[in-house]
């Protein structure tokens, strides 16, 4: 992308994205490798809208739950909202326990990973802490008890998820809200921008910090351990598939 070269297992989707993205209008170069055949492109960028959440019951049961799915595909400033009104949904038609799948989710916006991880969370309990170059950390923290702290939730991840994802998932697994199934995480511990080039020719993706989980481990590059490991190959519209007899929806630990 524009001469930068992004190769699997070293690089997410979410590096691309931030390569890709940049003034509407403005110009970018993309070289693809398909079936041993390189593709040139120049493409003008353009205002796309994506549907990120999508949610679904379980066609079966899963250890006598009745489970609501959420899939996040990538998270943005509106995805707390959106996954707020999918768990109401969820409930209305049922919903005992809640499955979230972040498979192939490359992160997106900090504060979507964290406005959603505050859904499930109580009050006054850590998400994320951001480290600058100064070595200044901000705090971020939960402000009021989130709409849905009851019911048992599993979080589905595999290697590909990353950033923003990663922040969701280690945010409900060291609060004990929920147990995370499936495969280690890529390992994305850095907060990026984009800074603009001049002449509308795109722009370059800068890190300036990095973040730490609520228990301050630095996942940058080693991933988050799941708590159990399960195949991560199910059908993306029956994700409940994935956990067969091996993961339990536990009730949430509560502090005393």
């Amino acid at each position: 992308v524009d001469g930068t070269k992004f190769t699997k297992g070293t690089s997410t989707p979410d590096d691309v994205a931030l390569k890709l993205r940049g003034p509407e209008g403005s110009r970018v170069g993309v070289v693809m490798e398909r079936n041993g055949q390189t593709m040139d492109y120049i493409l003008t960028r353009e205002s796309i809208k994506i549907s990120s959440v999508l949610s679904y019951m379980s066609p079966t049961n899963v250890n006598g739950q009745k489970v609501g799915v959420i899939r996040i595909k990538s998270f943005s400033g509106t995805t707390a909202d959106t996954v707020a009104e999918k768990l109401t949904d969820l409930k209305k038609q049922g919903a005992t326990a809640f499955l979230i799948d972040l498979r192939g989710n490359p992160g997106g916006l900090l504060p979507g990973g964290v406005g959603t991880a505050s859904l499930f969370l109580e009050e006054n309990m850590p998400v994320v802490f951001v480290v600058n170059k100064s070595g200044v950390v901000d705090s971020q923290s939960t402000l009021v008890k989130g709409m849905e702290t009851n019911a048992p939730i599993v979080v589905l991840v595999n290697s590909n998820t990353a950033s923003a994802a990663e922040v969701f998932t280690a945010a409900v697994k060291e609060n004990h809200r929920a147990t995370i199934a499936g495969e280690q995480t890529f390992g994305k511990g850095v907060v990026q921008t984009i800074r603009p080039l001049s002449d509308n020719n795109g722009g370059v993706a800068i890190t300036v910090a990095r973040y730490e989980t609520p228990q301050h481990n630095d996942i940058n590059k080693q991933g988050i351990p799941v708590d159990v490991k399960v195949p991560i190959d199910c059908p993306k519209d029956n994700a409940a598939m994935c956990l067969g007899n091996d993961v339990v929806f536990k009730s949430p630990q509560k502090s005393s």
